[in-house]
């Protein structure tokens, strides 16, 4: 009935989450190539905490799975499960396997998916299904999630080893990554994280009357950063230091707080009234927001989760027009070329800065071209080519 396999694409965030990531682009280009698509809702790794953000999840999630499978675009449709999350052992979690599956059988005959491919970015993804049951798999590393506040790091450790030895196909989006996966992968390539380019080069084309109005409320010049605000993660420390050697700029953080984490201290910003705490903004509105800064940056602390990571916001500042200054981890060290890198020092992070908003530094021109060559399209092709190539298909 169909030309291309269906997939189904097991997340580690939800469709609607307010950042965007390789989950959901993935998702999109790979029905953009003809496949229809399941993508299942995170199952949750980590055990739910005592906040308010994690029981609204929880209703939310017994919500939404009365109305599973919904259709979000063409050839995408979403499956929101009911598991007990944070659950890797006894009979709970064979419970949850039990349910999963169950639910799967039931959205693959509604959806009439016949021996579909398996593209889950859960390293836990054997606690739950059988390999054997797909005629693909693939693992797509992402992150070093283990290394997130709260995760069952032991646990992941392992179940990710045998994963990437019963799957098909292992793809990773950092050096950290592909360094610490190869010896137990059968087949493994590293291609790092790409931008939505098109959506981004938008914000090139807009006027400042374009701009959104909470924006244009903040003086120039703006410092543009866009991201989960999580304190394992971002070097809150060097940006309260930062926004007080230079009251002069502005810094401007769009995203949810806490991602990931049971409490996010921010402390050390509230005295600063050049830091300004927007929330989170719809991902069509980001364009609009990039429009309004003089550089994106990424205040990066470095430890094993950045280690192993290959932030997104990197490219899409870049075709976003954009200069770009951040924390030299371990991903960006081939892309000294396009961007200020730096170590989390004050006076690094102050020289780039304001060589950025001054005009110095690598051309846009240089830099707009590299974001052109790393597209969610073109990453597609390769990772088809790779499994062409390996005899998958």
């Amino acid at each position: 009935m169909f030309d291309r396999p269906d997939i189904l694409l097991l997340a580690t965030a939800d469709w609607d989450h307010p950042l965007w990531t390789n989950k959901q682009h993935v998702a999109c280009s790979l029905s953009a190539l003809g496949h229809r698509v399941l993508y299942i809702e995170s199952l949750g790794m980590r055990t739910i905490q005592p906040t308010g953000r994690d029981w609204y999840r929880v209703w939310k999630r017994l919500r939404r799975a009365l109305q599973s499978p919904r259709q979000v675009r063409p050839r995408i449709w979403i499956c929101s499960p009911l598991v007990c999350p944070g659950v890797t052992k006894g009979l709970l979690c064979q419970f949850n396997r039990w349910l999963l599956n169950a639910t799967l059988w039931w959205m693959r005959i509604r959806l009439g998916f016949r021996r579909p491919w398996l593209w889950t970015y859960s390293p836990l993804t054997l606690k739950f299904l059988d390999p054997e049951q797909f005629s693909l798999c693939v693992y797509h590393a992402v992150d070093a999630v283990q290394e997130q506040p709260c995760m069952p790091r032991g646990d992941i450790e392992r179940q990710e080893r045998l994963l990437c030895a019963a799957v098909d196909q292992v793809f990773v989006t950092s050096p950290e990554l592909r360094r610490q996966l190869t010896p137990v992968s059968r087949r493994l390539r590293f291609d790092p994280n790409v931008v939505d380019q098109g959506h981004f080069a938008t914000a090139m084309t807009l006027k400042k009357e374009d701009l959104p109005i909470d924006l244009t409320e903040i003086p120039e010049p703006r410092v543009g950063f866009i991201g989960a605000i999580s304190t394992y993660k971002l070097d809150v420390a060097l940006v309260a230091a930062i926004a007080r050697a230079h009251p002069s700029l502005n810094f401007v953080f769009i995203g949810p707080q806490g991602e990931g984490e049971m409490t996010t201290d921010l402390s050390l910003w509230m005295d600063r009234p050049n830091i300004h705490l927007l929330g989170p903004r719809p991902y069509q509105e980001l364009p609009g927001y990039c429009a309004g800064f003089h550089c994106g940056w990424l205040p990066l602390q470095r430890n094993a989760y950045t280690q192993a990571m290959f932030p997104m916001k990197f490219f899409e500042y870049l075709a976003a027009g954009l200069p770009v200054v951040a924390t030299s981890i371990d991903s960006l060290q081939d892309f000294q070329s396009v961007a200020w890198l730096c170590e989390p020092e004050l006076d690094e992070f102050s020289k780039a800065l304001l060589g950025c908003i001054q005009g110095e530094g690598p051309a846009r021109s240089t830099r707009l071209a590299l974001a052109r060559q790393h597209t969610y399209t073109a990453r597609m092709e390769r990772m088809m080519q790779t499994l062409r190539d390996g005899g998958l298909l």
